[in-house]
């Protein structure tokens, strides 16, 4: 089983784009939340044996999507032993607009780790904030408690920003590092 598994809800694909790019820089592995708010039974199993747990969730009017929240849910189970105590943690969102009120989404990614005594690890990035600074430079949405992208409402899921997808990449191999290091 892999040391990194990047669970996650996409709604409309454009989610998974980034949690593909986190995985391939990582070199974890996804598990997707379906449209019902499910993870396969070999999933809990998956989460379970990981060493580092990336979570990732659309934005949606402030939080994450129901489905996440109905995996978060149901992971009082694992809470309750205790079971992903000492874990590392990470997360990510996706959102149509620059802020999108994404940082509450984190917030949220963040507390659940917390709340079942995890590590949490956050982008190692500076932002690209000086007035060159383009879309495509990484980490121009400028998160540092976790990955924040950002997709047009009317954008395909395969015209996600190629800066976002080169951050999220960065992003996993920053996890990648912490797994080695301290996991």
């Amino acid at each position: 089983m892999s040391k990194i598994v990047i669970v996650y809800h996409s709604g409309y694909g454009h989610t998974r784009k980034i949690a593909e790019a986190v995985a391939e820089g990582s070199g974890g592995t996804l598990l997707a939340i379906d449209a019902e708010g499910s993870i396969p039974e070999a999933g809990w199993e998956q989460l379970a044996a990981a060493r580092t747990i990336v979570f990732g969730s659309p934005t949606y009017m402030g939080s994450v999507s129901w489905q996440f929240k109905k995996l978060a849910d149901a992971s009082s189970k694992p809470w309750f032993t205790q079971q992903w105590k000492d874990k590392l943690a990470a997360g990510f969102t996706n959102s149509a607009t620059m802020n999108g009120d994404k940082l509450s989404t984190l917030h949220y990614l963040f507390t659940l780790s917390q709340q079942h005594s995890m590590l949490w690890v956050g982008t190692g990035m500076m932002p690209s904030n000086a007035k060159e600074s383009t879309r495509n430079d990484l980490n121009f949405v400028g998160s540092s408690s976790g990955l924040m992208t950002t997709t047009p409402s009317n954008a395909s899921a395969d015209e996600v920003v190629p800066g976002d997808i080169a951050t999220a990449k960065a992003f996993g191999q920053r996890v990648a590092a912490a797994t080695a290091k301290f996991a």
